[in-house]
């Protein structure tokens, strides 16, 4: 399996801070993931990659998130496309996933206007029939890396209400990429939008579809986000515990926080090697993002005045915590993460 070692983890977490603040692409962090077998982890053995089993993945994301958390966010949207991609027709898998695996190419998603956001008006992303295949019009509000894309995967809505998954390569005509977003963490990942007016798609592009619910009635906040979560958490959680062997009224709060880690570890991987219901991933999903908002923050008050101010690491925990609110953040778990912050 792919294994990113201490000197691997140490070089992420080296650009970590300049991945997250400034706009540009981190290439040298995704070169340490391409040397180190990373890219290969998602894609089955025999299109050139390693095929992680489920629980691996978790732990590889963890790691990942851990040092780099703009590096592990853009990689599980190339895995998220490499996941669409297998369960997609075979044409399609071998025309990409060998390169994927080689690293020859990057590909992304772009779905969340199929599941949380822009969800109170009409669909952002139209599917018309046209032609034997069909014609796309419309927004896709986020795509990582989209400028770095060869293809992005793409959710559409048609005028009966059912929906379709397709790879569209981003060189296709109508298609128009917009600037990075200025988020308030994350920058390097250069998500953006993307813009489509009566972009045609072919039969050969499908991947799925048209169904109802054609992601599932789960839509976001997979395992694979929750790894990320609790990574995240993870890295405040080791600041707590160093800090502890110096501070001893650090001590209980750090041993709270590493129990409730290794506690969560084990309920995610246990889902993952069960055919998980769709409450109980949404629920592990709430259960990681509470847990690396409140790490993050009880890291903040450790590291005082000092941990307010760039380069300090804590305050980039801190603000990237924030983004698993909005990311893949289905109704059912921004429910929950509402009653938690709602005063009684």
């Amino acid at each position: 399996m792919a294994v990113l070692t201490p000197a691997g983890r140490a070089a992420l977490a080296d650009r970590a801070e300049a991945a997250d603040r400034g706009p540009d692409w981190p290439g040298e962090s995704w070169a340490v993931l391409q040397r180190a077998g990373v890219l290969r982890g998602a894609v089955p053995a025999e299109f050139g990659g390693t095929g992680l089993v489920p629980t691996d993945t978790l732990q590889l994301g963890e790691a990942l998130a851990g040092a780099c958390l703009t590096t592990a966010f853009a990689l599980s949207q190339r895995d998220a496309a490499v996941r669409r991609l297998i369960a997609g027709p075979p044409h399609l898998r071998g025309a990409y996933l060998p390169r994927l695996a080689a690293g020859e190419a990057f590909l992304t998603v772009g779905l969340s206007q199929l599941t949380t956001s822009r969800q109170h008006g009409g669909p952002a992303l139209r599917a018309t029939p046209h032609a034997g295949g069909y014609r796309l019009d419309g927004d896709v509000p986020w795509v990582t890396g989209a400028d770095h894309a060869a293809a992005v995967v793409t959710g559409a809505t048609l005028p009966d209400g059912t929906q379709l998954l397709a790879v569209v390569p981003t060189d296709r005509p109508g298609l128009t990429v917009g600037p990075p977003l200025d988020l308030a963490a994350l920058r390097g990942s250069r998500t953006a939008g993307v813009r489509c007016d009566g972009v045609e798609v072919g039969p050969a592009d499908v991947l799925a579809g048209p169904a109802e619910h054609v992601l599932g009635r789960t839509g976001g906040g997979g395992l694979e986000t929750s790894a990320l979560a609790l990574g995240l958490a993870g890295a405040a959680i080791d600041y707590l515990r160093a800090e502890a062997g110096r501070r001893d009224d650090l001590a209980p709060v750090a041993e709270k926080f590493e129990a409730a880690r290794v506690g969560v570890r084990g309920r995610l991987h246990a889902l993952a090697g069960l055919t998980a219901a769709g409450d109980a991933v949404l629920a592990a999903r709430a259960e990681c993002t509470r847990l690396a908002l409140r790490a993050t923050q009880a890291a903040l008050v450790a590291a005082k005045g000092a941990g307010f101010v760039p380069p300090h690491p804590v305050q980039r925990w801190a603000r990237q915590a924030l983004f698993f609110l909005v990311w893949s953040c289905p109704r059912p778990v921004s429910a929950d993460l509402l009653a938690d912050l709602t005063p009684v």
